[in-house]
């Protein structure tokens, strides 16, 4: 009985925790690039640009 209230609680306070931090978007990243240069969607990378 002890074991089973034991896991129960630390299932309920470890729960929010873990639903945070997937919920986070980490992977989503801001590409900049450096001035006379924009970013080429298709590659992703920086491209001199043209208008500069």
């Amino acid at each position: 009985m002890k074991l089973a209230l034991t896991l129960g609680a630390l299932m309920a306070l470890t729960a929010p925790t873990l639903a945070l931090a997937n919920g986070c978007s980490h992977d989503r990243r801001v590409m900049t690039c450096a001035e006379g240069m924009k970013l080429d969607i298709s590659s992703g990378t920086c491209v001199p640009d043209a208008t500069a």
